[in-house]
């Protein structure tokens, strides 16, 4: 099951206290990188919504956005501290004599003073609160999960159609390798005898060992196996239903380079080296998708 490790996912849940909002935002990275962004007071919710994340996410850069507002004030609580009160109404009591005042403090003077009446952030039910942010959050990351298949879908569409061009080249070169040592030494022996001139004869059996060395050096049959091994191991990724092929896939990837680059330096082959090229260039191709694979 090939998945993009790109994707957006967004939903929203109200209650009767709060509407609580969460966007999950994922892009190309080597491993799972998770970022939560969510308001202050609720920054206990954070492990737990990596957590989360790191259930339903292999590899990918993710960024978590959690808004919550609150429908009603039940996130602050009043408190009116009686007993400052008190003494603030028993000193002014006593500043009124002293002062000969007629009139007494009265309600509004002493709820006007400083701390009299706080307004304090209500303690929060931690559970509670965590039950209603994962609601939204695991249909975000459903949603971010259904683009992310959607994506994948396209990736390995695309993928397919390189291979098929690779293995293409690759049986045109596995044909035409054979031929390229008879194509040497008729080159060779036109060679030798032009210089020559038909003035000095060659021995048969000097040629057949040049040809024989030339043929050593430039034998690619052990690559084609290889390279031919690797495309079917891809292959073989691109239809299981195992996730997180991305790793694999970037391995053989490499290796596919690998062989690629040694049939091109070995063939001493225009013809090979044209189709090498067009091999090298798939192979990138492939490359670049497979970077956005999970």
């Amino acid at each position: 099951m090939i998945k993009s490790m790109t994707g957006f996912g967004k939903a929203e849940s109200s209650g009767a206290l709060k509407n609580i909002v969460c966007e999950i935002k994922a892009l190309n990275f080597r491993y799972l990188e998770t970022t939560v962004r969510l308001p202050r007071k609720y920054g206990f919710l954070e492990e737990a919504i990596k957590s989360k994340v790191k259930e339903n996410l292999k590899r990918g850069k993710v960024e978590v956005y959690i808004y919550i507002d609150s429908i009603t004030d039940s996130d602050i609580k009043v408190v009116v501290d009686k007993n400052l009160a008190r003494q603030y109404y028993s000193e002014l009591l006593e500043l009124q004599k002293v002062l000969g005042l007629k009139e007494s403090p009265d309600l509004k003077m002493i709820t006007g003073l400083p701390d009299v009446i706080k307004q304090l952030p209500a303690v929060l039910d931690e559970v509670e609160i965590m039950t209603e942010v994962l609601a939204p959050l695991t249909e975000a990351l459903e949603k971010l999960d259904g683009m992310r298949l959607s994506e994948g879908e396209k990736l390995k569409e695309d993928m397919e159609k390189r291979v098929l061009l690779i293995l293409k080249a690759l049986s045109f070169i596995e044909e035409r390798a054979p031929l390229v040592s008879a194509f040497y030494k008729e080159k060779l022996e036109s060679g030798i005898n032009e210089l020559l001139k038909d003035n000095i004869s060659i021995k048969e059996d000097r040629i057949l060992l040049e040809v024989a060395i030339f043929a050593d050096r430039s034998n690619i049959d052990e690559e084609i196996v290889r390279l031919k091994s690797h495309m079917e191991q891809f292959t073989k990724l691109l239809g299981e239903e195992e996730e997180s092929a991305g790793k694999k896939m970037d391995f053989l990837v490499q290796e596919m380079n690998r062989e690629a680059i040694t049939i091109g330096s070995k063939a001493n082959d225009i013809e090979i080296t044209s189709k090498v090229l067009l091999i090298k260039s798939e192979i990138e191709k492939i490359r670049e998708q497979v970077q956005n694979i999970e």
